[in-house]
């Protein structure tokens, strides 16, 4: 068990609480943990290391309540946890992982065709000086993959397909679209009509989900 700071600042002030890491971790990642594993101590602080906790009027003005764990929920989803060293090493190794998976199955070489190897896209991430931030891979890719065209010949293919989601289901279904979509409409009857453009490798994955959230009616057309 390793107790780290989890905060967050509203309206100019600082926000503390001390959690287990790996419990907070989970809770932010969408787990349902029960608190008391989570909170280190049972304190909402303004500053944890001089011990100063935050009044109760200044947590129901920056989170609408003062119960320490609706307020330290909030805290851990929407802050920052700082993680100690050795965490975020792993995390960087994780999503480096996932980011050479990921263009070893969508991407091939320019001039031959051919698919590239695990091997050569690592080697080229480290030549180019290839950042990885803590965000989803598909919204570094074309950002990762113009550093790795300074090394080698590297393309990805794509699928342009144009998407029809009902009215009922748009709000969810946003959310899978945003990051490939390039252009939207939002038809008469509440409808809306994308179209998108995402890797060839992920366009699987990316019906299964469309599927689950609309229950199978959106109409998805791909674009020739």
């Amino acid at each position: 068990m390793t107790d780290v700071e989890a905060r967050i600042k509203i309206d100019g002030k600082n926000y503390e609480i001390l959690v287990d890491v790996d419990k907070a971790l989970e809770l932010k990642k969408g787990s349902d943990v029960n608190m008391q594993n989570v909170l280190a101590f049972n304190e909402v602080f303004n500053d944890s290391k001089k011990g100063m906790k935050a009044s109760s009027d200044d947590l129901k003005k920056a989170f609408g309540s003062d119960d320490v764990n609706a307020v330290a929920k909030q805290i851990i989803k929407k802050g920052e946890i700082v993680l100690p060293a050795e965490y975020r090493n792993k995390e960087l190794e994780t999503r480096k992982k996932q980011v050479i998976e990921f263009f070893a199955k969508n991407a091939m070489d320019a001039q031959s065709g051919n698919p590239i190897s695990r091997e050569r896209i690592e080697s080229a991430m480290e030549k180019a000086g290839v950042n990885i931030e803590n965000k989803p891979i598909e919204q570094q890719t074309d950002k990762i993959l113009s550093e790795l065209k300074k090394i080698i010949p590297i393309k990805i293919e794509t699928k342009t397909l144009k998407v029809v989601i009902p009215a009922a289901h748009t709000g969810k279904a946003y959310n899978v679209l945003q990051d490939y979509k390039k252009n939207e409409e939002w038809l008469g009857n509440g409808d809306l009509e994308c179209t998108i453009s995402l890797p060839a490798g992920l366009q699987m994955e990316f019906y299964d989900k469309l599927n689950s959230i609309t229950h199978g009616s959106a109409i998805v057309e791909e674009i020739k």
